[in-house]
């Protein structure tokens, strides 16, 4: 998976192996945003995510501490894995109490949950996973990076 792909997934099998894929793409110090609704399959990509990363603890949704840790392996070297689940955050001064911006601009992967209640707290540069339901158990997922434009080339050429 790279920038501006789009895939479609029948099953919560298909999804955890497009999230295993981008798990293996995946370098230490970069943050990955997953956006869509309840049961939209986000927890089950970042699932793969992680099988992709090596890790083989059980993954699941910090939905009321905000955070996991796992330590899994990326370009042949042991890295920590943070899993955010912002949906029950109440404000960005909680996210800035967590001491997100260590986490986002550390030598970490991150993945986060409901990043657009992180507002500008995210960096710039970073992934995004968008997943829709479309059919009981089919979602589309679209996976695009994004790279703020460099200051010489305003237009992002």
């Amino acid at each position: 998976m790279s920038g501006g792909e789009e895939h479609l997934s029948h099953s919560p099998e298909e999804t955890r192996a497009l999230g295993e894929q981008l798990g293996r793409q995946l370098q230490p110090g970069e943050v990955v945003a997953f956006s869509g609704d309840l049961g939209a399959g986000k927890t089950c990509m970042i699932q793969g995510v992680c099988a992709g990363l090596g890790i083989a603890d059980q993954v699941n949704s910090p939905t009321f501490i905000l955070i996991n840790e796992y330590v899994g392996r990326a370009s042949g070297q042991e890295v920590a894995v943070y899993h955010f689940d912002l949906y029950r955050l109440r404000s960005e001064r909680e996210l800035e109490a967590l001491g997100a911006e260590e986490y986002f601009y550390g030598q970490g992967i991150c993945l986060i949950e409901w990043p657009e209640r992180a507002h500008a707290a995210l960096p710039p540069r970073r992934r995004e996973v968008v997943l829709e339901h479309c059919g009981p158990q089919s979602r589309r997922i679209v996976c695009r990076t994004l790279s703020p434009p460099h200051p010489q080339f305003p237009d992002g050429q």
